[in-house]
């Protein structure tokens, strides 16, 4: 999977400032509205919280993956948020989160979505890769950088 066919300009934000996971995944959720249409941030935001309370979405090393499946909508879609100063999500390591890879899938694509997710995973696993992300200069060079 390219991280272009889920993801676009406008569900990219850079330095956004938040005090908590909470607040952070409102953001996320916002941004994902965009390529959502007919689906309103709350009822995304319902979803991420959702899948949230079966545990953290946290990778480890700063790092975020909120994700969620959606009636209504018939493909995936991506959105990416660079939280301006890190907080907490509750994650395995202990980390606080700044990188939010936020998903949304079909209500039944369970094969498409850990797929993605997997993808994802991969990708925000590397660490030179994410140092280059949280070096990004605005949202353009951070879209640039993931769909490149």
């Amino acid at each position: 999977m390219k991280f272009a066919e889920i993801l676009s300009g406008s569900r990219v934000a850079a330095c956004v400032a938040v005090t908590s996971k909470k607040r952070a995944l409102e953001e996320t959720a916002k941004l994902l509205a965009l390529g959502a249409p007919g689906v309103g941030h709350v009822e995304i935001l319902g979803s991420l919280a959702g899948r949230e309370k079966l545990g953290s979405t946290g990778l480890g090393h700063g790092v975020a993956i909120p994700h969620g499946r959606i009636p209504g909508i018939t493909v995936s879609v991506g959105a990416f948020v660079r939280l301006k100063h890190p907080v907490d999500y509750e994650t395995h390591d202990g980390q606080p989160v700044d990188l939010m890879f936020g998903l949304l899938v079909p209500q039944n694509a369970t094969g498409e979505h850990l797929q993605h997710l997997a993808a994802i995973a991969e990708k925000f696993s590397d660490d030179g890769f994410c140092a280059q992300v949280r070096q990004a200069a605005d949202a353009a060079a951070l879209y640039a950088l993931l769909t490149g």
